[in-house]
């Protein structure tokens, strides 16, 4: 079915989806705020993952690569249904852990708020822990873009909760 190098980037690739199950859905989740289309949108991802295997150059750049996916399939799910979700008010749905639950919400709300580029580079800068040369890889931007993209977002994201 694949070539020896293909066999090995679907069985890293397996390992990997298999670790990273859960980060792949919150981030799913931090777009489109909702359960089950989360779960679809990974999903998909991995199945059209799997299906473009042959098309990662470098293994080590699985996790900007795969990314790149899963938020391409949440642009999809936008241009489909049309509109964005409302907020989701139940807490278990909220994946992200904060010392102080109120806090977090003004946050997660203030983000929410953010235009898509915008959220996109906040979200995986600080909730998925990416380098800002990955997000670059990831989102398909220049470096500067995603720097700019960054200062913009933190400068509304301050007065966004300085309004709360």
């Amino acid at each position: 079915m694949f070539s020896p190098g293909e066999d090995k980037k679907y069985d890293l690739f397996v390992e990997y989806v298999k670790e990273n199950q859960q980060n792949f859905y919150r981030l799913a989740f931090s777009y489109v705020k909702n359960e089950d289309a989360a779960l679809d949108i990974v999903q998909e991802a991995i199945t059209k993952a799997l299906y473009k295997i042959h098309t990662l150059r470098q293994t080590q750049y699985m996790k900007t690569w795969f990314y790149r996916i899963i938020i391409n399939e949440c642009m999809n799910y936008f241009r489909t249904n049309k509109a964005m979700t409302e907020f989701d008010d139940n807490l278990e749905n909220l994946m992200y852990e904060s010392k102080d639950v109120s806090e977090s919400l003004d946050l997660y709300k203030a983000i929410d708020q953010l235009e898509l580029k915008l959220k996109t580079v906040i979200i995986l800068r600080f909730y998925e822990d990416m380098k800002l040369q990955d997000i670059a890889k990831a989102t398909g931007t220049n470096l500067s873009t995603v720097k700019s993209r960054l200062y913009t977002a933190l400068d509304r994201l301050k007065a966004i909760i300085g309004e709360i």
